[in-house]
């Protein structure tokens, strides 16, 4: 009898806790972090939402379900200069610090428009790769966005920190100007590279926007 009485318990178990955990998941809210829903972040000008999809089921979008993309980025690309490698949640710290009006600080979409076109970070300005291939060209804008004075010596003491980023840790988009960059004599400390990039910003169901 006993054991009669515990495969019918079993049984039930098995039969509700699908239907238990489906209600859970529903009802659960995804978080940013420990206790953070949230944040507000500004982009050209505007207000956005930044947080994950809430919508239960919600998948990764169909471009960055391929696997056979690009090749695979080392952790600390840039060896021996020390720049740093942050993930989504520092990402995101810079993106509140830079929409509560820090001047020094830039967040970087380094793709090609093309990229761009189909979704990014709220908050991020597209400064392509390829505009840091030629070296008068990088320097040029070196001096009008990222707050270099440029004449026969390079003055970085006013640079700005930045925040670079591309389609993810198979992409080269990004360290490539960031080694630009650092071959130009930009501090090392002030460039800061998230490697995850558009793959884990999409995989985590963080907020995008379109241009």
């Amino acid at each position: 009898m006993k054991r009669i009485a515990l495969a019918s318990l079993l049984l039930a178990l098995v039969a509700v806790a699908p239907t238990q955990v489906q209600a859970e998941e529903k009802s659960k809210k995804v978080m940013l972090g420990a206790g953070l829903y949230q944040v507000e972040v500004m982009h050209k000008g505007q207000p956005v939402t930044l947080m994950r999809n809430q919508q239960p089921g919600n998948k990764i979008v169909e471009l960055y379900q391929r696997t056979n993309q690009g090749k695979i980025q080392p952790m600390h690309p840039f060896a021996p200069h020390a720049v740093e490698t942050i993930g989504e949640l520092e990402v995101i710290e810079y993106l509140v610090q830079k929409s509560k009006g820090d001047d020094a600080l830039l967040i970087i979409d380094s793709r090609t428009a093309d990229w761009v076109a189909r979704g990014t970070i709220p908050g991020a300005i597209n400064v392509p790769f390829t505009e840091f291939k030629d070296t008068a060209k990088a320097a040029e804008i070196m001096e009008n966005a990222f707050g270099v004075e440029v004449s026969d010596v390079m003055d970085f003491s006013h640079a700005k920190t930045l925040v670079m980023f591309c389609n993810g840790n198979w992409c080269g988009q990004s360290p490539a100007a960031i080694n630009k960059l650092l071959s130009l004599g930009y501090p090392a400390a002030k460039i800061k590279y998230f490697r995850g990039g558009m793959q884990n910003w999409h995989a985590l169901g963080l907020t995008v926007v379109k241009p």
